[in-house]
């Protein structure tokens, strides 16, 4: 599993407490147990949401909550986006071009 990658699809690589050490990522961060997407994807074994077949993400209740739209328009993340660009290029290449993007709630794709 990439810690910088989080179930929902963010890049917790672009955090500046994730960089700090001061948060572990999505799936080591035991204060994220209230998390219904972090606890589905623990228990599938799943990197994110991106690897789900059980269902098409518009159908997915835990994905789309309430408090994913409220966090969504908060912080205007693009989870769907993310998890849409995690299947396109896989999670390896979706967390080096947030990296080099310097980004964490929005997809990018690398130009290079």
């Amino acid at each position: 599993m990439n810690p910088e990658v989080a179930a929902c699809g963010l890049f917790c690589g672009g955090c500046r407490k994730f960089a700090k050490g001061v948060c572990p990522g999505c799936h080591a961060n035991e204060k994220a147990a209230w998390c219904e997407i972090r606890s589905c994807c623990l228990e599938h074994g799943w990197q994110s949401c991106a690897d789900c077949t059980l269902m098409p993400l518009d159908e997915c209740r835990k994905f789309n909550a309430f408090i994913g739209k409220v966090f969504g328009f908060i912080f205007r993340s693009d989870r769907r986006g993310c998890i849409e660009r995690i299947r396109e290029a896989g999670s390896s290449a979706f967390a080096e071009e947030m990296r080099l993007a310097g980004s964490f709630n929005r997809p990018v794709k690398n130009k290079a």
